[in-house]
């Protein structure tokens, strides 16, 4: 892989995250980092699913069933990493 594809897969990793995060209802108590590595992940992990599915096309331009997948995974990531507590802050008093 070059530099330009792993910068590419970084950018589309964090735009999948930040959408990923938005379809979560409520609010979460994660960090941005931690929502951006959730979304590379989802966004690497949606791309292999996509294509064992059958359902990723290699045709110019976005693929719009990829792309539903790795939000959807995204969203995944976020509620349970949120609901986990992942990013609890303390409350000083």
């Amino acid at each position: 892989m070059t530099v330009t594809g792993i910068i590419t897969a970084l950018i589309v990793g964090l735009i999948i995250g930040a959408l990923g995060r938005l379809v979560v209802p409520g609010r979460q108590n994660i960090p941005i980092w931690l929502t951006m590595l959730i979304g590379v992940g989802a966004a690497l992990l949606g791309t292999v699913i996509a294509r064992a599915a059958g359902i990723a096309t290699s045709t110019a331009g976005i693929d719009w069933a990829e792309l539903l997948v790795q939000v959807v995974l995204a969203a995944i990531g976020v509620a349970l990493v949120s609901g986990m507590g992942g990013g609890r802050r303390r409350v000083t008093r």
